[in-house]
């Protein structure tokens, strides 16, 4: 770490102690743009044995339970590589050198866990009728599975899931690391849209490292430093898997593509059927042609979006399209007799007899029952 670099962090240590309440607003909106700042705590993170690290995760806290939103995902950023740190440390078995880490893994989930009144969150999901439209897809190309889940979705039958409550952890064991560690990666993926693109880069990366660490794989991607294998459980991988998925159509295509790969491979090699799963919907439903691509790194899928407006489609059978379509074919008929513009001029006076036919026959109906 260059001395400009660790003058950087600590006067970021500094600016903060001194910062009054009134100006801690603005401090957090000009602090998303010091890249150099962030480039310098990544690299303090990275280094466990940094005298740094202690201080800056102290301070990574504070900001993070200072009730700042912005404040809160300026921390939240970093949060691929203190998993990544914290496993990597407790797979070589150096626990010491993980405890400021741990430390602030613990702060952030059990602040989490509770909401402002201190009351334990219950998290709850409702799961999408594929009757309804979305940017994925159109009912009605579904078919007759359109028809039944409409059915079902008027009856009220949708299903919700829960999560929650969760209970409070005073240290990271190996029975409960991969409950919070899973919990934490959730309010991660929760925020994604305002991660910038280094720490989605950081996830990618993270990721691939924590599933090939310890396998023949390793020698492919030419990972050094940690050589032992990570455990992983199932539902972090998943959640591992929904912060990629956002990563591929973010500007991060390749790297994205690269960690799936790795995610399959070891989700495999563990057979989990819950990761296997998703990564392969997520595999199969990546488009090929649909797909834009720039030297700056934005890529975008093209999807056609449903009108929030009610329309009727073009071929609904109505009883204005059945009368019009009579009517043309009687038209087309005399068509081969006259020019366009005669057949146009019979189909009007066609319409207008009818017209007038319906009227005579109404006057009739009134004047017998008179």
């Amino acid at each position: 770490m260059f001395t400009s670099e660790k003058g950087a962090v600590e006067e970021w240590l500094s600016e903060f102690k001194t910062l009054p309440e009134t100006s801690l607003s603005n401090y957090a909106t000009n602090l998303k743009d010091k890249s150099s700042l962030v480039s310098s705590l990544y690299k303090v993170i990275q280094e466990p044995q940094s005298e740094l690290l202690e201080p800056v995760c102290h301070q990574l806290f504070e900001f993070y339970r200072s009730g700042e939103e912005q404040l809160l995902r300026f921390t939240l950023q970093f949060l691929p590589e203190l998993i990544w740190c914290y496993l990597a440390v407790s797979a070589s078995r150096n626990v010491h050198s993980s405890g400021c880490i741990e430390a602030l893994l613990l702060g952030v989930y059990n602040l989490e866990i509770v909401d402002k009144q201190g009351h334990s969150k219950v998290l709850s999901f409702t799961i999408p009728s594929l009757s309804k439209p979305s940017v994925y897809h159109e009912p009605s190309s579904i078919g007759s599975m359109a028809l039944t889940e409409s059915a079902l979705s008027q009856h009220g039958l949708s299903k919700v899931v829960y999560s929650g409550p969760h209970p409070q952890r005073e240290m990271l064991t190996a029975q409960n690391r991969f409950e919070v560690l899973t919990f934490l990666l959730l309010c991660y993926n929760a925020a994604l849209t305002y991660m910038p693109s280094v720490s989605l880069q950081s996830l990618c990366q993270i990721c691939s490292r924590i599933c090939v660490c310890g396998y023949p794989r390793q020698h492919v991607r030419k990972y050094k430093g940690i050589s032992s294998r990570i455990p992983v459980s199932s539902g972090f991988m998943v959640q591992m898997l929904t912060g990629i998925y956002f990563a591929f159509y973010n500007g991060e295509w390749d790297l994205a593509q690269k960690t799936l790969d790795d995610i399959i491979y070891r989700a495999q090699l563990e057979l989990y059927p819950e990761p296997l799963l998703v990564a392969n919907a997520i595999k199969a439903s990546l488009p090929h042609g649909a797909m834009k691509s720039n030297k700056e790194g934005a890529r975008c899928i093209q999807v056609e979006i449903t009108p929030t407006s009610s329309r009727i489609s073009r071929n609904a059978v109505t009883s204005m399209s059945i009368r019009g379509h009579r009517w043309k074919r009687h038209g087309g008929s005399k068509g081969s007799r006259q020019n366009k513009s005669s057949s146009d001029v019979d189909s009007v006076s066609c319409w207008n007899l009818q017209s007038r036919f319906k009227y005579d026959l109404s006057c009739q109906k009134i004047a017998f029952k008179m």
